[in-house]
């Protein structure tokens, strides 16, 4: 009886051992991907820490799909959370890890002992709904042993629309009107206003407006555009005779069997083709779209290319009747609705698990009523778009697994819970409507946004941000790489600017600009002539800080921004105060010695212009100096107090000399709070007048003089 006691009393204390240690123990979760190209190879990351001999113990292994062990080179990274597999062959695989491989692995658990994958040759189109099944039952697997629901939205679900030789944006060039400020020369980028030189296109609300300019003095509605209640125009481009109108469109899904009451509902990105031979008379000439959020658009040589990225609902795969995963698209064309994209048309990104698709589009608008509309989805995520003529890239944030010990520390403070993230980038090659894949890769840290990146002379180019700035237990640091045309990393700058993040950043062909900050700005100059071996020629600090960079000339730069000060804090460290915006001039003709030649500051803090966050809202005239952009003016010696003066807009005339006001179009008000609907969101000239467009109005000015004469009104 006593020793029966005993085994009870053994078996309780057991179990409850169990219980504790189930309770107590870390989840150590693993993303990995489940395609890999041959000479890309394949990695996998892990919430926790593994031991540095974890893969020569034999902790970590790879068999072949007959179970049989391979002989693969495998490499820890210097994070120690991270493998890479940089060669394998053709086929399929699996990693086996044993818990021994992770450090305190006596009190962590492993979500998932064996991943599965597959190295391709070349990217591979899925053939059936099995492997499209299999991708996303995987992908359930993981984010569920992670702990961490919705982990595989989050790779590239942040929206973040934008945005030859790629020296300098085009804005006006030698024409006699203004062009959008362009991030590569010969790549036009989408707007809400658009000028052809006699008419302007203007998005207003949910409609687009024709305004015919040839008589400023006398400006007259030719035309207002409107769309169905579930259409919302966002971006216009023109090519030769046809007004391009891309905008947000809410449709319900198509359901097979008895139409139901509540279909499902989704976002399009959708695409209207006018013919505006006659802009006081234009004609729809065709309807399409894609499904999904609009990453970004692009227009070269008469060839229209826009990006979309949908998170499909592919949690249905969990019920009895599976629902349809694929996404969407439509063509008027056709006369039919929407239509899933065939399984010939999708293909999984490699190196990538993500819930989301990037449906890229093509057309030839050299005869929009006959020419194929050419869409391609791919199992990846995009958040920034770049592209030249002939390449087009798209990149997706990589969120590294979270382990326990820092959910736990994260959420006893607040219940934001930030992830560090590095890039991946997906590389295509366009050739008329035609998109293919050519590479992809990962670079440590994050992208600001699209002027991170460029690609000259056959090398890419980016700079990120690794880690918090206000992290002080791992500070923030600053990274460049040069990349070869097929994504292989050749050279690289690390570990710029410890603490801080980038502002902003802009390549001009062999040089490098980027702008950091934290309590002051420094300007690194770097050079990038010799993609194997960059370097830092200079660096300059100085109050504020930029947020767009803007070339003028060979050794010239222009940054648009904030002053800023710093204010002592009883018994803490200064705090820093933004004042008004800044416009800095600098002239880099010494690269190891970069100076702010010129100032000027505008209004005190609060005031902003709309240029600080979208790089198109800047207007210029090469052939004048003139520089302008959008202002909402605002007095106030700090943070804590800042009063409404008015708004409009700003020109100045930069040369390598100096910066000098040249127009002050702001109007004062009595009203406290601005007025959206009147509020100037671009700038442009036509002939001798300037413009500015107004969700509501446009005003029209002799560009010599700047005086007003024209009012339109078209609400």
């Amino acid at each position: 009886m006593k020793k029966r006691r005993i085994w009870l009393l053994a078996a309780a204390l057991i179990v409850v051992f169990g219980v504790a240690f189930a309770v107590m123990s870390d989840k150590v979760s693993v993303s990995a991907s489940s395609i890999a190209l041959a000479d890309q190879g394949w990695s996998a990351s892990f919430s926790s820490e593994l031991h540095p001999d974890a893969i020569k113990k034999g902790n970590l292994y790879i068999t072949d799909a007959m179970g049989n062990l391979v002989e693969a080179e495998m490499v820890l990274l210097e994070n120690s959370k991270t493998i890479n597999v940089p060669q394998l062959d053709v086929g399929d695989y699996k990693l086996h890890i044993k818990e021994s491989a992770v450090k305190g692995g006596f009190l962590k658990s492993l979500t998932s002992k064996e991943i599965s994958f597959a190295v391709q040759e070349e990217l591979r189109k899925l053939s059936n709904a099995e492997e499209l099944e299999a991708y996303f039952k995987q992908l359930m697997v993981l984010e569920k042993n992670s702990g961490q629901p919705g982990l595989f939205t989050n790779e590239g679900s942040v929206a973040t629309e934008e945005s030859s030789d790629s020296s300098s944006g085009s804005g006006s060039g030698g024409e006699d009107h203004s062009t959008t400020n362009n991030q590569v020369e010969g790549v036009d980028e989408g707007d809400m206003v658009k000028t052809d030189g006699s008419y302007i296109y203007a998005v207003s609300e949910a409609k687009v407006v024709i305004t015919d300019v040839r008589n400023p003095e006398a400006m007259a509605v030719a035309k207002e555009l409107a769309f169905k209640q579930e259409m919302y125009p966002q971006q216009l481009f023109l090519s030769d005779k046809v007004l391009v109108v891309l905008g947000s469109k809410y449709s319900a899904m198509p359901m097979e069997g008895d139409i139901l009451e509540y279909r499902p509902q989704t976002v399009l990105t959708s695409v209207h083709l006018y013919n505006v031979e006659d802009p006081e008379n234009p004609t729809l000439i065709r309807e399409f779209g894609t499904e999904g959020n609009l990453t970004g658009a692009r227009l070269t040589d008469g060839l229209l290319y826009f990006v979309t990225s949908v998170i499909p609902d592919y949690r249905v795969l969990e019920e009895p009747d599976n629902g349809e995963i694929r996404p969407h698209s439509y063509d008027t064309k056709r006369g039919e609705g929407l239509q899933p994209l065939p399984y010939e048309q999708i293909a999984i990104l490699p190196g990538t698990m993500a819930a989301s698709y990037s449906i890229i589009t093509a057309i030839d608008l050299a005869d929009p009523e006959n020419n194929s509309v050419k869409t391609e989805g791919y199992l990846g995520g995009s958040e920034q778009l770049y592209m030249t003529k002939d390449r087009l890239y798209l990149t997706a944030s990589a969120f590294m697994p979270i382990s326990e010990e820092e959910k736990d520390k994260e959420l006893g403070m607040s219940i934001w819970l930030p992830q560090q993230a590095n890039t991946k980038i997906f590389k295509f090659a366009l050739d008329e409507a035609t998109v293919q894949f050519l590479a992809s890769t990962e670079i440590t840290g994050s992208l600001l946004n699209q002027f991170s990146m460029d690609e000259f002379d056959g090398y890419f180019r980016a700079v990120t941000t690794e880690g918090f700035a206000w992290d002080e237990a791992a500070p923030s640091k600053n990274h460049l790489f040069i990349l070869d045309d097929k994504l292989k990393q050749v050279g690289s700058v690390e570990d710029l600017a410890p603490g801080e993040r980038i502002y902003s950043a802009r390549f001009m062909e062999d040089k490098a600009y980027m702008v950091t900050f934290k309590e002051t700005d420094p300007l690194f100059v770097i050079d990038v002539s010799t993609p194997s071996s960059p370097k830092v020629l200079g660096e300059l600090k100085i109050p504020g800080f930029s947020n767009y960079l803007h070339p003028l000339g060979e050794n010239h730069l222009i940054g648009f921004g904030y002053d800023t000060k710093l204010e002592p804090v009883k018994d803490g460290e200064p705090r820093v105060v933004t004042g008004g915006m800044k416009i800095s001039l600098f002239d880099v003709t010494d690269f190891s010695n970069p100076i702010e030649k010129d100032t000027e500051i505008i209004g005190g803090s609060g005031t902003y212009s709309t240029l600080q966050y979208d790089h198109k809202a800047l207007f210029t005239h090469k052939d004048k100096n003139l520089f302008g952009f959008p202002v909402s003016l605002y007095s106030g010696s700090d943070s804590n107090y800042v009063e409404f003066e008015g708004a409009g807009a700003m020109i100045y005339t930069i040369t390598p000399e100096g910066i000098d006001e040249t127009a002050n179009l702001l109007a004062g008000t009595d009203s406290a709070i601005e007025d959206w609907a009147t509020g100037v969101q671009r700038i442009l000239y036509v002939g001798d007048s300037l413009f500015t467009v107004s969700p509501t109005e446009i005003k029209s000015y002799n560009l010599e003089t700047f005086e007003f004469e024209n009012l339109l009104s078209y609400n």
